[in-house]
C-alpha cells in the first residue's frame, strides 16, 4: 500500500540510474537494447518487432471471433494506434508471413474536418495523404464525411440479428473448412491433387489479396461529396451543445453510426478499432464519470456485440501508447496528424481531457497505473439481461444502442434525481413521462383530425419538436441523457435520430392501447401446466 511518508523520489532516482543504453536484449541476450518498454524490459529491434507482431496475432487467436473469409472493416483515423493496426494487418497478409491472417480487410476513414473547423483545403490535404497510405496497402477503402449523418436512414439505429450466426460454430471446423476449400480451388486451377497439410499451408501462404483489392477504391466521388449547407448544419449541431464533454460524446456517437452504416452497406460483419491500452484506461475512468458504468464491458472489452449483426473488436488493447509510438518510429509506419475537438484545449476543458491528464501524470510517477486500470477492465462482464418474452425486443438507447439503464425502481438515486429535476421545473413527480409514451394530439387547431394528417411526418402521429426534449430523454440511457440536456435545442439533431424516436414512441403508444388484448406468455404457461 502507498504510504504518505514514503520517499518515492529516491526510488525513482535509483531506477533511472540503473538504466543503461549498453544493456543486452532481455529475449535474445545477444543484441544491444535499443529501447526499454518498462523497467527491466529491454529489447533489440528484431526482438521488439517479433514481440509486437506476436501480441497482435495472439490477441486474435485467443478470442477466436474473426472467422476465415470474414470481411473486417478497419477504422483508421490516421493516428498512431490505427496506423499500427493497419500495419499489423498488412504484415499478417503479406506473402512472406508463414501463417497468414484469413479474413478479408477493408478500411474506413471518417472525415471530421467540419466539426473541427478545418477549411476545405486542409481537409483535402489530409484526405490525399491518407488515400496514398490506403492505396499502398492494397485494401479497399472508404472515405466518409461527417456531413453524411444528415442522409443516414433511421434503420441504422435498429439492432439487426446477424444473418450468419457463428456463435455456436466451432472455430476449428471453420478453419478446416476454409483450408479444404482453398485446397480444392487450387487443385482446380492447377489440375493437381494434394492432400498434404504442409503443402496446403504453403499454398495458403502464396494466396494474394489482389483478387479482391480492386472491388472498391473509394465511396466518394471526385465531385464534392457534401454541400456547404450540410457543413454548416454540422457546425450548428455542435454549437448547440454547451460543453466540450457532451460535444465529444455526440461526435463519437455520430462517428460510430457512420461506421456502422458503412459496414452494413458494404457487407462487413466485424469492425476493428485501434483503441490502445492507454486509451482504454482513460475511457474507463471517463465513462464512469459520465454515468456509463453499466456499459464498461462493451465500451472497453475486446468485443462489443451491442449492434447484433456488426461486432466491434479491439485487437490493439494490449498495447500501450509508448509501445505503439516506438514501433511506428522504428519501422517507419506512416501516420497523419488530424486535429480533434480537444486539440490545444486546456486541461480542464472537458472530463476527457482532465482524465487523460490525470492518468498521464500518474503514469509518469507510477509506471503501473495504466496497466492496473486496464487489468481492472478485463475483469468486467456484461450483466445478464432480464428474460424477455418471445417476440419482445430489449429496450435500447436511441443513441448508443446499449440496453436502457433507466428502468430503475423508485427507491434509487436515479429516480430521486428525476423527482428533483421535475420539482425544479415546477412540475409534480406524477408528471414524469413514462418510457416511450408521450401525450399527443392532432396538429390541427382544436385537435380535429385532418385526412392527410396521419400521412405527414409532423402530423398527429408525431410529437411537437419544440417540446420534444423531455420526451426524447425517455428513450436514452442515463449518459446519453446528459448530452441532450446540454443541448440548447434538438432541432439541429439529424433527421434519422428524430424519425426513429417518433417511430419508437408511436410503437410504444400503440402497444399501450392494445395491452389489454395481448396474451401473457407466463399466464399461458401456467394454464398449460395446470391442464
Amino acid at each position: 500500500m502507498c504510504q504518505v511518508d514514503e520517499d518515492y523520489i529516491d526510488a525513482q532516482l535509483e531506477t533511472k540510474a540503473g538504466l543503461s543504453v549498453s544493456r543486452k536484449c532481455m529475449k535474445c541476450k545477444e543484441g544491444s537494447a535499443v529501447l526499454i518498454i518498462r523497467v527491466g524490459d529491454a529489447f533489440c529491434g528484431d526482438c521488439f518487432k517479433e514481440y509486437f507482431v506476436h501480441k497482435f496475432r495472439a490477441m486474435l487467436g485467443k478470442n477466436r471471433l474473426i472467422f476465415p473469409g470474414e470481411k473486417v472493416l478497419l477504422s483508421v483515423s490516421g493516428g498512431p494506434a490505427s496506423s499500427a493496426l493497419l500495419s499489423q494487418v498488412q504484415e499478417g497478409l503479406s506473402p512472406e508471413t508463414p501463417k497468414k491472417l484469413r479474413f478479408v480487410p477493408g478500411i474506413i476513414y471518417v472525415d471530421e474536418g467540419a466539426a473541427c473547423g478545418q477549411s476545405l483545403e486542409e481537409r483535402g490535404e489530409i484526405k490525399s495523404q491518407l488515400e496514398t497510405i490506403f492505396r499502398a496497402s492494397g485494401f479497399p477503402f472508404y472515405v466518409v464525411h461527417l456531413e453524411a449523418v444528415f442522409s443516414l436512414p433511421s434503420s441504422v439505429l435498429q439492432c439487426a440479428s446477424s444473418a450468419l450466426d457463428r456463435r455456436n460454430e466451432s472455430y476449428k471446423e471453420a478453419v478446416d473448412g476454409f483450408i479444404q476449400s482453398a485446397c480444392s480451388e487450387t487443385q482446380r486451377e492447377t489440375g493437381q491433387g494434394s492432400n498434404s497439410y504442409t503443402e496446403v499451408q504453403t499454398l495458403l501462404s502464396e494466396l494474394s489479396t489482389q483478387e479482391w483489392s480492386g472491388e472498391v477504391g473509394i465511396v466518394t466521388n471526385k465531385s464534392q461529396p457534401f454541400t456547404p449547407e450540410q457543413t454548416e448544419a454540422v457546425r450548428t449541431l455542435l454549437a448547440s451543445v454547451k460543453t466540450l464533454t457532451a460535444r465529444e460524446e455526440l461526435l463519437k456517437t455520430l462517428r460510430q453510426h457512420l461506421i456502422l452504416h458503412t459496414a452494413r452497406v458494404r457487407g462487413y460483419s466485424k469492425v476493428m478499432m485501434g483503441d490502445s491500452c492507454s486509451r482504454l484506461a482513460v475511457k474507463l475512468l471517463t465513462n464512469i464519470s459520465l454515468g456509463r458504468g453499466a456499459f464498461l464491458a462493451m465500451d472497453t472489452g475486446f468485443s462489443d456485440p451491442r449492434y447484433g449483426d456488426i461486432a466491434i473488436v479491439r485487437p490493439m488493447r494490449e498495447y500501450s501508447s509508448k509501445e505503439i509510438a516506438f514501433y511506428n518510429r522504428m519501422f517507419k509506419v506512416p501516420s497523419v496528424f488530424t486535429s480533434a475537438l480537444d486539440t490545444k484545449a486546456p486541461e480542464k476543458a472537458s472530463i476527457h481531457r482532465l482524465t487523460e491528464s490525470f492518468i498521464s501524470k500518474l503514469q509518469a510517477d507510477f509506471p503501473s497505473t495504466v496497466s492496473t486500470i486496464y487489468r481492472t477492465s478485463e475483469k468486467l462482464n456484461t450483466a445478464c439481461p432480464r428474460p424477455i418474452a418471445d417476440g419482445e425486443l430489449t429496450e435500447k438507447c436511441l443513441l448508443c444502442l446499449c440496453a436502457l439503464d433507466t428502468g430503475a425502481e423508485e427507491a434509487t438515486a436515479f429516480h430521486a434525481t428525476l423527482i428533483s429535476e421535475n420539482l425544479s421545473c415546477n412540475r409534480m413527480p406524477a408528471t414524469i413521462p413514462a418510457l416511450g409514451v408521450a401525450k399527443q394530439q392532432c396538429c390541427a387547431s382544436g385537435g380535429e383530425q385532418k385526412e392527410s394528417c396521419g400521412d405527414r411526418v409532423d402530423g398527429c402521429h408525431s410529437v411537437d419538436r419544440t417540446s420534444f426534449t423531455p420526451e426524447l430523454q425517455t428513450l436514452l440511457c442515463y449518459s446519453c441523457r446528459l448530452i441532450i440536456k446540454d443541448m440548447t435545442s434538438v432541432n439541429s439533431v439529424p433527421e434519422y435520430i428524430l424519425s426513429e424516436a417518433e417511430r419508437r414512441k408511436r410503437r410504444a403508444q400503440m402497444k399501450e392501447e392494445i395491452q389489454d388484448f395481448l396474451l401473457n406468455p407466463e399466464n399461458d404457461a401456467v394454464e398449460m401446466t395446470v391442464s
